[in-house]
């Protein structure tokens, strides 16, 4: 008797899964099986051969890098080219874009990459439309903006096809800390209250994974898809907006049931052809991403403003140093900080001092 192949295996339990009824009685059963299905999609994907064909190939560039997903035909290369200065091909039929698009985004002295994607259709995910080449270029951005028609809001989808190839959007990976051992078999500690499964369901995800002995610390109130999420160890998370196109063509009540039918969202109302929306849309863009402007100053000169440096939050000194040059970290001395960071004017820290938008620093090396 033959054994099941891998996708034998995947289809039959997610029959299982689509047929249990989910409730308290039978979430422990349908938690062990989207760890099985979750580890042998794993396996799959990593026996799958190569993408075949020329693949999409995008140098990342400026200060940050935001791909514009959505279906075909939602305005995607109207918006690239109303806020950048990139030429994309525009049109009113479907698949206009057969390539990725690249324009840049100029923003309070910021430079953003932002990616006309091709659009994305039902099977991306599996490989539909060059779907998977698509979502790998998605997955090493720093920002997803998801895009729909006004008319064509089928938010589901999108995010179905995202998240079941690996990317959580507005989330983070799980506060989780597991200690393989030689003996003992499964521990699982918790730091805070469980609300959405119980210890028990935590080990036995674990087994399904291959742990035999190990403490496992929950620091979180976790459910089981993000304890599943943390064993595959391959999720992307990143930040996303939600923009909704063509709003000229609708009335203020429209956009009012629109917002509540896609409530858990904050939509952000533009009409890239006319220039409706785009600059609010701008800004949160900018605001998104999370950059810091960080102004130098040249030892015993005055501070230049024309030109920051633009940084993540949560950026340090030793981050500076590499943005100018590697050679800055290993020669460094100490720096002089002004602005909301610093507890004084031109406070003297070392590499591992947080800097805040707005700084300004002197870097001093040794010669």
């Amino acid at each position: 008797m033959t054994m099941p192949s891998i996708q034998d295996q995947i289809k039959e339990i997610e029959d299982e899964i689509h047929r249990t009824p989910y409730h308290k009685g039978t979430q422990h059963h349908i938690g062990k099986l989207k760890a099985k299905l979750a580890r042998l999609k794993e396996e799959a994907r990593k026996k799958r051969p190569g993408v075949s064909g020329k693949a999409f190939a995008v140098p990342k560039g400026g200060n940050a890098t935001v791909s514009i997903v959505g279906f075909p035909g939602v305005g995607k290369s109207t918006l690239l080219n109303q806020i950048t200065e990139a030429k994309s091909e525009v049109g009113d039929y479907d698949f206009t874009t057969l390539k990725i698009i690249p324009g840049v985004l100029e923003y309070k002295g910021a430079k953003i990459q932002i990616l006309d994607m091709p659009g994305l259709v039902r099977g991306a995910s599996k490989g539909r439309g060059r779907g998977r080449e698509v979502i790998s270029v998605v997955r090493s951005s720093d920002m997803v903006m998801l895009m729909l028609d006004v008319f064509e809001t089928n938010l589901g989808l999108m995010l179905e096809e995202l998240n079941e190839s690996g990317l959580r959007l507005n989330q983070k990976l799980a506060e989780v800390i597991a200690t393989r051992k030689d003996r003992g078999g499964i521990n699982v500690f918790k730091t805070t209250r469980l609300t959405k499964i119980d210890t028990e369901m935590v080990g036995d995800l674990f087994r399904e994974w291959g742990y035999i002995n190990a403490d496992i610390v929950v620091r979180e109130n976790v459910n089981e898809d993000q304890i599943i999420d943390w064993l595959a160890g391959n999720r992307v998370y990143m930040p996303a907006i939600l923009v909704v196109n063509k709003i000229d063509l609708v009335t203020k009540e429209y956009i009012k049931r629109l917002r509540k039918k896609l409530r858990g969202w904050k939509i952000l109302p533009i009409a890239a052809e006319k220039g409706i929306g785009l600059e609010r849309l701008k800004k949160k863009i900018y605001d998104t991403l999370e950059l810091i402007r960080i102004y130098m100053k040249p030892q015993r000169k005055e501070a230049d403003y024309s030109e920051p440096l633009v940084l993540r939050r949560d950026a340090t000194v030793g981050d500076v140093c590499e943005f100018i040059h590697r050679d800055f970290r290993k020669k460094f001395r100490f720096a002089n900080v002004w602005g909301d960071s610093a507890k004084f004017a031109g406070q003297r820290v070392g590499l591992a001092h947080v800097l805040k938008d707005k700084d300004v620093i002197t870097v001093v090396v040794r010669k």
